[in-house]
């Protein structure tokens, strides 16, 4: 008996022209510089005999079946990447992709996120995908909105202070 089970969902094509510089920059590195070394350790590790008991060159090969794993998955994004300049978007007065925006918790507290493509999402620096629970909040709303987000622990309200288009 097979199970039905729905297609999974594309994820977005968006990307910011910083985010694909990134991607492509990865995709270079993988292709000039990682592989390059990963196939001359493969032939080192081969040239020492019996490969099935080589765990050095075992583990090479996994190494590169995922670095081109990568790189494919790389080559496909950048194909069908569609970059967005925030610099051009014409309404400034609302959230759309590419938008810095400052928040306001319920706390008080002072929040920048950035609303990016889901290939260059950095929760670290405030990077968040626009398809992501505050993304998707944020979307379409101004100065002085206050939106409702679900959190890990919870619901939270964040009050849109600022956009900008940097």
């Amino acid at each position: 008996m097979s199970r039905y089970r729905p297609p999974a969902e594309k994820s977005s094509p968006y990307v910011t022209a910083a985010g694909f510089e990134r991607l492509r920059a990865e995709y270079d590195q993988l292709w000039r510089v990682r592989r390059p070394e990963v196939v001359r350790a493969i032939t080192a590790a081969a040239a020492e005999g019996d490969r099935s008991e080589n765990a050095e060159y075992i583990y090479r090969k996994r190494q590169l079946r995922q670095i081109d794993s990568r790189l494919r998955f790389l080559a496909k994004r950048l194909d069908v990447a569609v970059v967005v300049d925030p610099r051009e978007q014409k309404r400034r007065d609302k959230v759309f992709f590419g938008a810095t925006v400052t928040v306001e918790d319920d706390g008080g507290t002072s929040i920048v996120y950035r609303i990016v493509g889901v290939d260059e999402t950095d929760g670290a620096v405030g990077d968040v995908s626009w398809r992501s629970p505050v993304g998707r909040a944020l979307l379409g709303r101004g100065p002085d909105d206050t939106v409702t987000v679900r959190w890990h622990a919870g619901l939270r309200e964040l009050t849109i202070v600022d956009i900008d288009y940097k």
